[in-house]
């Protein structure tokens, strides 16, 4: 595990947040004058108390990786909405693809810009995607009763103030077939101290859970170096309020790309009490090529990984988020790479097996349609 620097090193209040190169003490000159051209396009930010965890001395420190540009990144590949949430969007900012969940852009800010964010179009124009009435989402919410979970993400909610996040989480919980409020939130590892100094967001999972619905922080941690005092602590902050904590990331080569590395983050993961939920073939989103492994590639490491778990562990799925529904990669073999819709936009697809030809090189779902014919996604082509 990457050991972090001590925190009075940090050179400015830990929430602060560090949006310029030339604030960022561990680059060099020569660093910096590299990277600027992709900042410009793809922009920069991370807290001061993350930056104070990456070992500047080493370049392949997989904090620095996560949060400081790649040149790399600047190749004309990729697409902005690369899982099409266009198509799935009914109102501003709320998306409906799955039956039973809705998912909720509260907000387009995020504690930090990882550099192979699939929404980094949200950073990028001036079209702002997120959230901008929450009445009329609770109102078409509370009109489809097949909905029973919501997940509030974006951006971050957990960047939001605490009141109006409360006051978003709790109008979703009045609708009474809603079972379930779920965070998605990457700030447990950017910035755990905007939960730890905060009484309000505990408070707000207490509250949630005396209306009876659940709670689920579904965290983001890639790494175990992320996993520092400060996190695990925030970590048991949502345990301790009542939230059930999930763990979802990427595969991003050069981060975890490695079966030891996933070993100890998902061992980590669960002796904090954090049941790893999906490891996501990386989303083919602009300048994000730089940091994809290939399926096959991805398959392998993530079994290695599983032979030095326990059961509780190997709970996690290998799956790609893609425009007709989540794709479990279920194995592979010589000649074919076997998977399975864990989740359908069409409902004719649910558990559908895919038998597709092996491609070494493949990096997304679109590049092995070969043997099968793709399923119809009328709203993709609309």
């Amino acid at each position: 595990m990457t050991p972090p620097q001590p925190i009075e090193a940090i050179p400015a209040p830990a929430t602060r947040l560090v949006t310029r190169l030339d604030r960022v003490p561990g680059l060099s000159p020569e660093d910096r004058r590299r990277i600027a051209p992709v900042a410009k396009r793809f922009r920069f930010q991370a807290p001061s108390y993350y930056l104070s965890r990456i070992r500047w001395d080493d370049p392949a420190d997989p904090l620095r990786r996560i949060v400081v540009p790649d040149p790399r990144e600047d190749e004309a590949t990729g697409r902005l909405d690369p899982s099409n949430e266009r198509a799935n969007t009914v109102l501003p900012g709320l998306q409906h693809k799955y039956r039973d969940t809705v998912v909720v852009l509260l907000t387009d800010r995020c504690a930090g810009l990882c550099r192979y964010c699939f929404r980094k179009r949200l950073f990028m124009q001036d079209e702002r995607e997120c959230l901008q009435d929450v009445g009329a989402a609770v109102a078409y919410v509370a009109n489809h009763p097949e909905v029973t979970d919501v997940l509030l993400t974006g951006g971050d909610p957990l960047t939001l103030p605490t009141d109006r996040l409360a006051a978003a989480a709790l109008a979703f919980a009045s609708v009474p077939h809603v079972r379930t409020i779920r965070l998605g939130s990457k700030t447990p590892a950017y910035n755990p101290l905007r939960v730890l100094e905060d009484p309000g967001i505990p408070d707000l999972v207490r509250a949630l859970r005396a209306r009876g619905k659940a709670v689920a922080l579904m965290s983001h941690f890639d790494h175990p170096a992320e996993l520092g005092p400060e996190a695990r602590r925030c970590i048991g902050v949502f345990q301790e309020a009542g939230a059930q904590v999930f763990n979802q990331c990427p595969l991003v080569r050069g981060v975890n790309d490695d079966p030891s590395v996933l070993a100890e983050l998902y061992e980590e993961l669960i002796g904090l009490g954090v049941t790893p939920y999906y490891l996501f073939q990386m989303r083919p989103a602009v300048g994000n090529r730089v940091y994809a492994v290939p399926i096959v590639e991805g398959w392998q490491i993530l079994s290695r990984a599983r032979r030095r778990l326990s059961g509780l562990a190997r709970r996690v799925r290998y799956a790609m988020s893609h425009s007709t529904g989540k794709v479990e990669i279920l194995g592979v073999d010589d000649r074919s790479i076997y998977a399975r819709y864990h989740r359908a936009r069409v409902a004719e697809d649910e558990d559908r097996v895919l038998v597709l030809p092996r491609d070494d090189g493949a990096l997304w779902l679109d590049e092995l349609w070969d043997q099968e014919e793709p399923p119809e996604d009328d709203a993709a082509a609309a």
